[in-house]
């Protein structure tokens, strides 16, 4: 019987990442084609209990790879163990979230395997011909390409998060222990990690967004998305031209050249709505766009619009969310 595995994405503190469940469910529809079995896949030095929360999303089996060379992220040694135990059980497909992490490592999995490899997955499907078909957005998400493998095992892909809604089913949880070597890593060597503590939801994770572009003109100001994204829970991001003009940090930015999304809420405050960084949020399930130019292009591409200063038009807001908190 043919398995399907799915790499389980985990937070600094340990947490398994919502968007594993995700790509769990999309698994599960995946065994309904192909009669496979779905099993989770986790790699780092201690998985703990994890397989009764990863059996709740329809995991019938948990490989746990552990290994205390595992304890940091090396993309290297990531790729040398997950590879070690594609060979050894052979899965006809191996999915993941379209992380960093996994953007990172998975690529040279499919090197190490011979295996295809498609990231930022959309839409997941077995075709007539029992292969892995593939939805993903071409040319800054202005169309949507088809892919299918042929004559390739391991079929690798990343799904994007927040492109399916993690469903509960039935799943046994076993657990199988890997064991595997890993090789001294000649080519990258961890020094050291620095975690920067973080009072809101991490943008990939988060369910809504609040994110501010040029219009926001300062770094004080962006106090303003701040307020407003606390006060509903929400991340906060920001466009490539606000990051650029040094308001911000490079880890806020959303867009093609910065992180994709796809929250249930996206508000984009001051934001033009360019191509780019329409491409990294242009899937959220409503786009909210705030901006005093009633021709600024996001009005063409947001389900709701506030025309007007977004320096009167937040503080407003922001206390109006308060009010129903």
């Amino acid at each position: 019987m043919s398995e399907i595995w799915v790499l389980v994405d985990t937070t600094a503190d340990g947490s398994i990442r919502n968007v594993t469940y995700e790509v769990l469910t999309a698994a599960v529809k995946l065994k309904e084609k192909n009669s496979g079995t779905v099993a989770a896949v986790f790699l780092g030095e201690s998985a703990g209990a994890i397989e009764s929360d990863l059996g709740k999303y329809g995991a019938d089996k948990v490989y746990k790879i552990e290994n205390p060379g595992l304890k940091e992220f090396n993309p290297s040694a990531y790729a040398s163990a997950l590879s070690e135990s594609i060979k050894k059980h052979s899965p006809d497909i191996v999915l993941g979230g379209n992380t960093l992490q996994n953007q990172d490592f998975l690529p040279r999995v499919s090197a190490l395997t011979s295996g295809g490899l498609v990231l930022d997955a959309v839409d997941l499907d077995i075709s007539a011909s029992s292969t892995l078909a593939i939805k993903r957005y071409r040319y800054s998400g202005k169309s949507i390409s088809g892919m299918t493998f042929h004559d390739v095992k391991p079929m690798i892909a990343t799904v994007r998060p927040n492109t399916f809604k993690p469903n509960e089913s039935s799943g046994a949880g076993e657990v199988v222990q890997e064991a595997v070597e890993i090789p001294a890593q000649d080519n990258v060597k961890i020094l050291e990690t620095k975690l920067v503590p973080k009072d809101r939801p991490e943008l990939t994770e988060a369910d809504k967004i609040v994110s501010g572009g040029r219009g926001v003109a300062s770094t004080e100001n962006f106090q303003l998305i701040f307020d407003i994204a606390d006060s509903i829970g929400a991340g906060a991001g920001a466009s490539r031209a606000a990051v650029d003009s040094g308001y911000v940090p490079y880890e806020m930015q959303v867009g093609q050249t910065g992180k994709v999304v796809a929250p249930n809420l996206y508000i984009a405050v001051g934001i033009s709505g360019s191509v780019q960084h329409y491409a990294g949020m242009g899937s959220s399930k409503v786009i909210v766009a705030i901006n005093k130019d009633p021709d600024a292009p996001i009005f063409q591409k947001c389900d709701y619009g506030i025309c007007g200063d977004l320096f009167e038009v937040l503080p407003a807001l922001t206390e109006e969310f308060k009010k129903l908190s």
